[in-house]
């Protein structure tokens, strides 16, 4: 029997969330969200599951009360994942893969790595190849692989409080972490030279039910000790499912949040570039999907400084024909110009001013663009998430792509891409887009993008 109700759980970098779905029309009837702090340590910086454990338990009860509640789902970022200890509880906290830690044993960890056409990971900083987190943690604490009997994605996690069961699954491996080979579907060599392969969770595919609730969970939130625990996915994998059923290639999503990360599906055949920030991605029927990516969200927040604000389409327009312009990078340790440092052509605009937030709308737009080129993108665009609000941005990567960019219907797409694993492939609702940008031939907006382009061949 379709559940009616899912609840969705969502932990994002920045947010932790609670959202029920209506399966009838993927609508979300109810979110709730809080902060994902990370906890400076010891033993290194690492997420306060704790908080939000007991947050989901709250709003789990609440929204079971109100509403009804028939199965639960997860969906998480990536490069993240847990060690867990024989008696089911953490091993270690769970690090926060924005810690430099790792990087002390580039060289060493460099000789285990399996080479990117194995895994299509680049080798990226600090712990965002989950690979390179736990080869350091196991470094810092000589017992640690010891008391280490099981290795889960983060997704699991979350399922592993929920219902005791251990499991990886094959989207969440696919989210650079040396550890899975996508082309093959297996374990990658890592996992040996690591001497972790007893450890590693059994790879599962997003879809399956893990197992039913925990007695103790259903007595704290009075769901139905029966109620399934769908397996769990990778959040920009979310994203992607409705549209991987529903869609004829080919097309790209655009996932926005903290990450921007572009995924084409039957686009242009193209080697990909590790050095760019690009990878293979895995979604949730198991298939690979060519990536990329760079830190937009964090970038919006770093540039606006919470300073935001709507633009009119004069003031888009007076931007466009005028400058300035944003040259990357916000974030020079990832995406496809890592290394450079940003610089503004023309007169910076004052924070808080709507020239600003243009300029940096525009900014991140060619970035997209840059990500989708490096993917081999064809067809149209969806822009899942945050950015889909943003018309200066939807208006020029459509100009910049020279393809028709649509807005996905949800203000985040993970929650429907999440709620749809508890459904069948036949009973997938038709997702409407509500709008859509379409390029321009020449004008105001085209030289900019042509100018932006110059500019960085030039940098």
């Amino acid at each position: 029997m379709t559940p009616g109700h899912v609840a969705v759980i969502d932990i994002g970098k920045t947010n932790a969330k609670l959202a029920l779905v209506d399966t009838s029309d993927l609508s979300e009837i109810a979110v709730v969200t809080r902060p994902n702090t990370v906890l400076a340590g010891p033993p290194y910086p690492h997420f306060d599951v704790e908080t939000i454990w007991a947050f989901l338990l709250d709003a789990l009860a609440q929204f079971h009360k109100k509403y009804g509640i028939e199965a639960i789902s997860v969906t998480t970022h990536g490069a993240a994942g847990a060690l867990i200890a024989a008696d089911g509880r953490l091993a270690a906290p769970i690090l926060d893969y924005e810690h430099p830690g790792p990087d002390d044993l580039v060289d060493a960890y460099a000789k285990l790595r399996p080479a990117f056409a194995e895994t299509g990971s680049p080798r990226l900083p600090m712990g965002l190849n989950l690979g390179a987190q736990i080869h350091w943690q196991f470094s810092q604490d000589p017992t640690l692989r010891g008391r280490t009997r099981s290795i889960v994605t983060y997704p699991q996690y979350w399922g592993h409080r929920l219902t005791g069961g251990l499991a990886s699954d094959v989207t969440s491996l696919g989210c650079h972490t040396d550890l899975w080979n996508p082309f093959e579907t297996h374990f990658s060599s890592l996992v040996d030279r690591m001497d972790i392969a007893d450890k590693m969770a059994p790879a599962r595919h997003s879809a399956e039910v893990l197992s039913p609730l925990l007695g103790e969970v259903a007595a704290r939130t009075g769901l139905d000790p029966g109620t399934p625990v769908y397996c769990g996915i990778h959040d920009s994998n979310a994203s992607l499912l409705p549209h991987v059923i529903r869609r004829d290639p080919p097309f790209s999503v655009v996932s926005t949040g903290t990450w921007v990360i572009a995924m084409t599906i039957g686009g242009a055949d193209v080697a990909l570039d590790a050095s760019r920030d690009t990878l293979v991605n895995v979604n949730a029927l198991g298939a690979p999907v060519p990536s990329a990516r760079f830190m937009g969200g964090r970038e919006f927040e770093i540039v606006g400084r919470g300073q935001a604000v709507a633009c009119s389409a004069a003031g888009l327009a007076s931007v466009a024909e005028r400058g300035p312009l944003l040259m990357p990078a916000v974030v020079p340790d990832s995406g496809p110009f890592q290394g450079r440092q940003h610089r503004w052509i023309g007169s910076e605009p004052e924070p808080g001013t709507a020239e600003r937030t243009a300029a940096l709308s525009f900014y991140l737009a060619m970035m997209t663009a840059e990500c989708l080129s490096l993917t081999g993108h064809e067809g149209p665009i969806v822009v899942e998430g945050p950015f889909a609000a943003n018309a200066g941005y939807c208006g020029m990567l459509s100009v910049a792509t020279k393809c028709r960019v649509l807005t996905a219907g949800s203000a985040t797409g993970t929650s429907q891409g999440a709620a749809m694993l508890a459904l069948g492939s036949t009973e997938i609702p038709k997702v409407e887009d509500t709008s859509g940008f379409a390029p321009e031939d020449g004008g105001i907006y085209t030289r900019y993008a042509e100018t932006w382009r110059q500019a960085v061949c030039g940098s």
